[in-house]
């Protein structure tokens, strides 16, 4: 049986309540996967500041309701709850309605991905199959399959072969 994955919640890191929300209609098919094209996060409180700036980039600049993704992940294989399972996010235009986006926390053109974000995504994504907010049969995208865009940045992208299967 795959360990599920522990998440860090948007209490606990101290995330502004969104301005809306809107369900997912049922389980999804896509799992799109994003980098940050920041620099790395050092610790807890580093991420949980950068999670706000992101919050407040996306709401106040983008005029998203929310952080756009649905889950982060740190180099040390923390997850963090963005908008979280079952919701519709802001992060690949035209697909997010069938999807759910993961942010990668980093620049993945210049860094490589660690083994602990990638084994944390892979335990999340079957975490999403078990409670059926995600289809046994998904397919991963990069968001550069998806928009005209180079994220998630070439060293990320080329791992995601790595995550098509479960644990």
């Amino acid at each position: 049986m795959a360990q599920t994955a522990s998440i860090v919640l948007r209490q606990q890191w101290g995330a502004a309540a969104p301005k809306s929300k809107e369900t997912l209609k049922c389980s999804v098919k896509k799992v799109v996967i994003h980098h940050t094209a920041l620099q790395r996060c050092k610790d807890e409180n580093e991420c949980h500041s950068r999670l706000l700036s992101i919050q407040r980039t996306h709401m106040r600049e983008k005029d998203f309701d929310d952080i756009g993704y649905n889950f982060l992940v740190g180099a040390d294989g923390t997850v963090y709850e963005g908008r979280g399972w079952g919701v519709v996010g802001a992060h690949a235009k035209g697909h997010n309605h069938d999807s759910v986006g993961i942010a990668f926390m980093g620049n993945f053109t210049v860094d490589t991905p660690s083994a602990e974000a990638m084994s944390s995504v892979k335990r999340l994504l079957q975490s999403g199959v078990c409670d059926d907010y995600l289809d046994a049969k998904f397919t991963v995208f990069g968001h550069r399959d998806l928009g005209q865009t180079e994220c998630p940045g070439g060293k990320l992208y080329a791992a995601l072969p790595q995550l098509k299967g479960c644990p």
